[in-house]
């Protein structure tokens, strides 16, 4: 039986594609398009018009760029500064952890998600993260252990990562 997903910790951009409009609440903005987002951030652009000279718009490949972004964009943040991000689901929950780690609070955040397939998924038994495209429910093999992994309606939002477990961890006999 499937939860609710808002009794989960899973965010609903992680399920279905979602482009949420800017966050003009702000004073400062740091826009991040990971991959192929031009469309979301023109209409960002468009929406937070007024205040173009606030905004600093960086366009990268991977997460680690993204992060990289985020780093510099701290060190100089004023009162009011809003990042805001948008590529597929599972390199967001990436660069949302990294921002957390950071201390910027979930209503600073904005997130556009472009594309929900493929999932983070960290494996629980040796804590390997494996990337695939695959459901909730869903069965994905451990890149570290190689453990048949039930990816959970649970997202680590320090690990930025689905929680997965072993399948048949229940009928397998341990000795000592």
């Amino acid at each position: 039986m499937r939860p609710a997903l808002e009794l989960t910790s899973v965010p609903p951009w992680t399920i279905t594609a979602t482009v949420p409009d800017a966050d003009t609440s702000g004073r400062a903005w740091t826009i991040i398009a990971i991959g192929h987002a031009e469309d979301v951030i023109t209409r960002w652009e468009g929406q937070l018009g007024d205040h173009r000279n606030s905004v600093e718009v960086h366009r990268v490949d991977t997460d680690e760029q993204a992060r990289a972004v985020i780093d510099a964009a701290v060190a100089t943040a004023v009162v009011g500064w809003r990042l805001m991000t948008a590529g597929p689901a599972h390199l967001n929950l990436r660069v949302r952890a990294h921002a957390l780690a950071h201390g910027i609070a979930d209503d600073e955040i904005t997130i556009a998600s472009t594309e929900v397939a493929h999932r983070d998924v960290f494996c629980t038994h040796c804590r390997a993260v494996t990337t695939a495209a695959v459901e909730i429910d869903g069965l994905v093999g451990c890149t570290g252990c190689g453990r048949k992994l039930v990816v959970h309606y649970h997202v680590s939002r320090r690990a930025g990562a689905f929680l997965g477990y072993m399948v048949d961890a229940e009928q397998q006999v341990v000795t000592p």
